[in-house]
């Protein structure tokens, strides 16, 4: 295998002419910047990077480095990486934007470095809202192919439900229009299987008549942890669809850039997303804003184009990791189990520790099969933390609660690279790794929660 230390100037050069984009190698002027993501727990060290322009610089990317066995990285945003690329080529699509709008078919099609504020304003303005998660930051294209847990999920399902066709490049440097009617083995894979099977250039999927929601979150003290977590679970029982909640045990930092009341103590928050009336949402909030004393409330009608005040994601580039695990119950015990872990006075350093609620869309299977498993889960549970060496103590304390399996896009750091298998049922995980190695028999897209190549017995 050839990899990009034997690969001379003239060889770079080559690849170069054949790009609207740039090529860059290490030392070069540009390298260093290029290679940072959002989530800098990685240290990206390719042999090569192509900084594309559009779909046709990728198929030339990918055909050079097919053609001399080099292994391939891609990256928009870096919110999730895993593992780190470590020789090869880096392919940086975070140059190829653009998003159309169809407001009568109510879908959007977006290239392959779009993120998601791009399109939460340009559906705005045809009454209509995508599938997003809590950042607007995130790149459409990653957060698609993972699942796509977002704030309307028990509403409308995974982001990945609702994509009508994809464009990719797959590892022999071919063009593919992946759609349910068309190469459909790799269009169940994409959805769900991530980056494994090639470089998706252009999606395209349904957006929803949704302008404004009853949206934001209730503070509270640590120290009402315990009554809160137990009023929040009880409550998630009799919500309906429309309403997509989380709870987030945080400890943040005493630092500048965090609002006051936040800094360096135990806060429960809940995050609430709920597509109804303000009146209606005040009513089914009462009980949770009576659950202990509150230090902020900011629970409010908004338009959805202010839909990330709701989580208030981190917008500043920081190195983390971020641990999951899908929940099949939560009952009292579970509770107790959390709050012993994470709660007030536990030696818990994590600086979130969150619960998601699943059911209704999500627990349904779509009308388009993919590759998105965990149906049968009643709570996403993830963690996020400052980089350490101590084992993931809160996902594994709840392991007796949980279904095995991990949701992929809550998995970040090289210590996470070898969980792909975790990430789906066995049925699911043999068949991907199957389509795996039809369309990359050499695994050249590995920098990511691999699925190795493994031919099905017939």
């Amino acid at each position: 295998m050839t990899t990009g230390k034997s690969i001379e100037k003239p060889a770079a050069a080559e690849l170069s002419d054949r790009l609207r984009g740039r090529v860059l190698l290490p030392g070069d002027h540009d390298f260093a910047p290029e290679l940072d993501g959002f989530n800098q727990i990685t240290e990206h060290a390719p042999d090569l990077l192509a900084v594309v322009a559009g779909a046709e610089d990728v198929r030339a990317a990918v055909s050079f480095a097919a053609a001399r066995g080099m292994p391939v990285a891609v990256q928009a945003t870096g919110h999730g990486p895993s593992t780190a690329a470590d020789g090869g080529l880096l392919i940086s699509t975070r140059r190829m934007r653009g998003v159309r709008v169809d407001p009568q078919a109510r879908t959007a099609r977006v290239e392959g470095g779009t993120q998601w504020f791009e399109v939460v304003a340009a559906a705005a303005e045809h009454g209509l809202a995508p599938l997003n998660g809590s950042s607007p930051l995130t790149g459409v294209i990653g957060y698609t192919l993972g699942g796509g847990l977002g704030l309307m999920a028990r509403k409308y399902g995974y982001a990945a439900d609702h994509v009508t066709a994809l464009e990719i490049v797959t590892p022999d440097g071919r063009s593919h229009r992946a759609t349910a009617d068309q190469d459909t083995d790799l269009f169940w894979a994409a959805r769900g299987g991530k980056g494994n099977f090639g470089v998706v250039t252009a999606l395209e999927f349904g957006l929803f008549p949704v302008e404004r929601l009853y949206g934001g979150g209730l503070f509270f003290a640590g120290e009402a942890a315990a009554e809160v977590l137990h009023a929040w679970r009880e409550w998630t029982a009799a919500v309906p669809e429309e309403l997509t909640s989380s709870l987030a045990l945080l400890r943040l930092p005493d630092v500048e850039s965090i609002p006051p009341f936040l800094r360096g103590r135990l806060i429960v928050h809940v995050r609430i997303a709920f597509l109804g009336s303000a009146e209606d949402g005040d009513k089914l909030a009462a009980p949770l804003r009576a659950a202990g004393p509150l230090v902020a409330d900011t629970l409010a009608d908004m338009p959805y184009t202010r839909c990330g005040e709701i989580h208030n994601d981190p917008t500043e580039p920081i190195p983390y990791s971020e641990r999951s695990l899908m929940l099949r119950e939560l009952d009292e015990a579970a509770v107790r189990a959390l709050l012993e872990l994470a709660g007030p006075g536990a030696d818990c350093i994590d600086l979130a520790v969150e619960l998601r609620q699943l059911g209704g869309a999500v627990g349904r299977p779509p009308r388009t099969p993919n590759a998105v498993d965990h149906r049968d889960a009643a709570f996403a549970l993830s963690t996020l933390s400052l980089p350490d060496n101590r084992p993931p103590l809160v996902v594994d304390g709840l392991a007796a609660w949980g279904t095995g399996r991990r949701y992929l896009n809550f998995l970040a750091s090289p210590d996470t690279a070898d969980l792909a298998e975790s990430g789906y049922e066995p049925a699911t995980f043999a068949r991907l790794a199957g389509i795996k190695a039809r369309v990359d028999p050499d695994n050249l897209f590995r920098f990511n929660h691999n699925i190795a190549p493994r031919p099905q017995r017939a």
